[in-house]
């Protein structure tokens, strides 16, 4: 009997385009914002992908007008209030980063419009990542207060370089997708009149009728590159929660609320940090 991810993964959606691939699909309130249900599922379901059978190819993309707003401000409160969710969400974080790596089955990613937060982890991750030429990718860490956790330290220096992974998650600017394909971040842009998810299903198509023991044990391979990269994921992932509880992401949560620009403490603080 075909496994019943529905069931498993409310917060997901899923559906399957064509023989030997499933496709995942973000949606959610607002653009596609992660729930607290929503990130454990995208880190859970990775695992059962690699398991499952009847898939070869998996597609992740978003509902809507967007790929992903990130974490919802439900989930963010929850981990500044309360030390055992930030752990279990620490643990989510790791997971979601490493499950991805570690499913042997090709991920292909379309990401349309805003794509942040824990929707950005997978889709920057993912095997092969697509993005429409007017997507906007921001890895918004910063300035939310917190250090740039996530996938950003295990795998940006790797695919655009330092100097630009550096300029990008330091100041939380926004890239294009047109910009993105610039610098490495992703595999593949393509104009606005040219449906992403449509060009997402033909690549996803074609690899999954190769041979797949080829493109598993090749992704397995390439991947070893992040996993020796696995301390420096710890270390960010680690730093980032320390932020979490401290004062600036409480300004950095009512500046997003508020739409203004953030008065972060640490600003006028004068010890050293």
């Amino acid at each position: 009997m075909p496994f019943d991810y529905a069931a498993a993964y409310p917060s997901l959606k899923f559906d399957r385009p064509g023989d030997g691939i499933l496709r995942i699909t973000l949606e959610g309130p607002g653009l596609n914002a992660v729930s607290p249900d929503g990130h454990r599922e995208l880190g859970d379901v990775w695992v059962d992908v690699d398991r499952d059978p009847e898939t070869r190819v998996a597609i992740l993309q978003g509902a809507g007008k967007g790929f992903s707003a990130g974490g919802s401000f439900d989930l963010i409160d929850s981990m500044i209030a309360d030390y055992g969710t930030r752990i279990q969400v620490m643990r989510e974080a790791r997971d979601l980063v490493m499950n991805v790596i570690n499913c042997s089955k090709p991920i292909v990613s379309a990401m349309h419009g805003p794509a942040v937060g824990a929707g950005l982890v997978a889709g920057v991750l993912a095997d092969i990542s697509i993005v429409n030429r007017s997507a906007k990718i921001i890895d918004g860490h910063t300035r939310l207060g917190v250090a740039a956790g996530d996938h950003a330290a295990i795998c940006w220096p790797l695919l655009c370089g330092m100097a630009k992974a550096k300029y990008y998650l330091l100041t939380c600017k926004p890239l294009t997708g047109e910009e993105a394909e610039r610098i490495g971040l992703v595999s593949l842009c393509v104009d606005d009149d040219e449906n992403v998810h449509d060009k997402a299903l033909e690549v996803a198509t074609e690899l999954a009728a190769m041979a797949q023991p080829a493109l598993r044990f090749t992704k397995h391979a390439l991947n070893h590159w992040y996993r020796q990269a696995g301390p420096i994921f710890d270390a960010s992932l680690g730093l980032e929660f320390m932020n979490f509880t401290g004062p600036d992401v409480l300004e950095g949560v009512a500046s997003h609320r508020e739409k203004r620009a953030p008065n972060f403490p640490s600003v006028s603080d004068t010890r050293r940090i």
